[in-house]
């Protein structure tokens, strides 16, 4: 019983983090009255979607979150700020759970129960069934490819009123299904599945919110399963404000014991 509790919340914790995460670049922009083009190829659709990610220094605000794994359902709302490319920081609140998330760091520290965790992304990539990385993460959470569709070749189809990329080439393990809107030209679907290993990554972007000349996600939603087991986490952006100056205090405090995840 505490082995599943304690992979519950691990997991919880996990989702949360992934609120904290982001990935940008400097781009020109591809502007877009929203309609679907069908004279674009898909090699333009690819490109249009590198052009649009999101360019800042620092962004802060807070993410309403709700998760459910079939026996536990949980809702919190947290602060969060970050510095691009250099750390990631998140409060609950009354600072009872916090997390300090850098591109070779995932730690995180719970009050409730005088426990911290501090390590790499080794679990997060056995959670998810497949290798996870900083900047895996940062494109989930900002409507970006999980990854990098310029280097496999792709059919282009219109569903849903959206860009449908499937791959030339089937991977024999992996199975990847990208839909792309056409205003922003981020994700509105992606899909990540291991058939063999009934393992399924899904994540819907709801819409999209203009934060300055940006387009950040404003509602996530994603689905992980594994055989029998289903994980669902929403994820809801407010009050984003875009290159504020902030800092990160962070200290795991003493006498807490380590959590181990296996």
């Amino acid at each position: 019983m505490m082995k599943n509790n304690l992979n519950r919340y691990s997991k919880y914790i996990f989702y949360c983090t992934l609120v904290l995460i982001v990935f940008s670049c400097k781009s020109a922009k591809v502007i877009s009255d929203g309609s679907i083009d069908n004279k674009l190829s898909a090699r333009s659709v690819v490109k249009a979607h590198y052009q649009n990610r999101l360019d800042f220094k620092t962004i802060t605000g807070k993410v309403k979150i709700e998760y459910s794994d079939g026996e536990d359902d949980q809702s919190v709302s947290v602060s969060l700020r970050m510095e691009k490319d250099k750390g990631i920081w998140m409060s609950a609140p009354l600072g009872i759970v916090k997390a300090y998330i850098t591109p070779s760091r995932v730690s995180f520290y719970n009050k409730l129960d005088n426990e911290y965790f501090d390590g790499d992304f080794s679990y997060l990539s056995k959670l998810l069934g497949t290798e996870v990385d900083y900047a895996i993460l940062q494109n989930i959470l900002l409507g970006q490819a999980i990854f990098d569709l310029r280097d496999n070749k792709y059919n282009l189809s219109i569903a849903d009123e959206t860009y449908r990329l499937t791959p030339r080439t089937a991977g024999v393990l992996f199975k990847t299904l990208f839909q792309i809107e056409p205003k922003n030209f981020k994700m509105a679907s992606q899909t990540l599945s291991q058939p063999l290993k009934k393992r399924l990554l899904e994540i819907n972007y709801q819409n999209y919110q203009s934060v300055g000349n940006e387009a950040i996600p404003n509602e996530i939603s994603i689905l992980a399963v594994e055989e029998n087991t289903e994980n669902r986490i929403s994820l809801e952006y407010r009050g984003m404000e875009l290159n504020r100056q902030v800092n990160f205090p962070y200290k795991i405090p003493k006498g807490f014991k380590e959590i181990v995840l296996e």
